[in-house]
């Protein structure tokens, strides 16, 4: 996963090459991020906000979710949206992706700095290569994150391990996402989930065919 050819995650150079930029505006919980999206260069599904995380923060919102103080860990960020949200709000965060997309969250973050910095400390950006190194991540998160991050079947056993190491110490996952059938997105989180965690779908929407699911180690899972 270093950049080969061959690779589930390859690399790409000069990512913004023949690239334009614009910005959005959203707000939740009365925070307002701007989001600076890339288009045309090589960042590919990293550069936009996605409905699927658009989603995630309103069901943070509509569900009065509880992040501030916790222990937040956003796997495949992207853009940035739902991490700064989460952040704004008092959340101790670690935000994750592959190492070439991180510059573009990193300058998301870095604009949507609060005025008062952030609550509980600006968010910690590190890169991660689902079932590698996972050694080098803490199993100590209140809340898992990921929107959007289900439709490469090859990488589906990777994030399965991923998400049982991260959840170890009681963690509850929310994964968002569109529900693609040509991505067998369905056989994951009705299959390949559910062979760890106990899973429950907490919120659909049909008209954008996203599902939010909530999951959480089965017990016999637990250290």
């Amino acid at each position: 996963m270093d950049g080969d050819s061959n690779e589930v995650f390859p690399a790409e150079d000069h990512l913004f090459k023949d690239s334009f930029s614009a910005d959005k505006t959203f707000t939740f919980f009365g925070q307002k991020c701007i989001i600076n999206e890339v288009f045309g260069g090589n960042l590919g599904v990293a550069a936009s906000v996605w409905d699927a995380g658009i989603e995630m923060c309103r069901f943070l919102e509509r569900e009065c979710v509880e992040v501030c103080g916790k222990r937040v860990m956003e796997l495949g960020a992207g853009s940035g949206l739902v991490s700064i949200l989460a952040a704004r709000l008092g959340a101790r965060v670690t935000v994750t992706d592959l190492p070439e997309v991180l510059p573009h969250t990193v300058r998301n973050i870095d604009s949507n700095t609060p005025l008062n910095s952030w609550p509980a400390g600006p968010p910690t950006v590190l890169p991660l290569f689902w079932g590698r190194d996972l050694e080098q991540f803490s199993s100590q998160w209140d809340l898992v994150l990921g929107s959007d991050i289900v439709y490469i079947p090859e990488t589906f056993p990777l994030l399965l391990h991923t998400l049982v190491h991260l959840s170890k110490c009681g963690a509850v996952v929310y994964l968002s996402s569109k529900m693609r059938r040509e991505h067998h997105t369905h056989e994951f989180y009705n299959t390949l989930l559910p062979q760890r965690f106990l899973v429950e779908l907490v919120h659909r929407d049909a008209h954008k065919n996203i599902n939010i699911y909530r999951a959480t180690l089965s017990r016999t899972q637990k250290p």
